[in-house]
């Protein structure tokens, strides 16, 4: 069972309240808080759809750009001299490029 849905690059979990007997979802991946819930299947579906068009809509009132998910995909350009000793380290590591890079942005974002 696949608890994600995805509207327009925007990913939602689905979770069950059982004591409201509803479906509550709450949109992934991005700083601003989308939450919305339903009855049914069709109705949290729904839901999650309009509470996408409603946050894109605020936005655009707002002239405020969207937060909106990463894809994943990082295109650098960078100088030969850096790419040649990235490239380096990532080998002495034992990884590929990709992986390493990951790894050095990642400790990087988190200090």
């Amino acid at each position: 069972m696949n608890n994600i849905l995805t509207y327009r690059g925007y990913r939602a979990n689905i979770t069950l309240d059982v004591d409201d007997h509803i479906l509550v979802g709450r949109v992934l991946d991005i700083d601003d808080i989308i939450s919305f819930h339903g009855e049914s299947v069709a109705e949290f579906e729904q839901a999650f759809q309009a509470a996408i068009d409603s946050y894109l809509e605020a936005c655009a009132r707002l002239k405020q750009e969207p937060d909106k998910p990463a894809s994943g995909r990082l295109m650098l350009r960078i100088d030969p001299v850096v790419h040649a000793a990235a490239f380096k380290a990532a080998k002495r590591s034992g990884q590929s490029l990709n992986k390493w890079a990951e790894q050095v942005l990642g400790s990087a974002a988190h200090r």
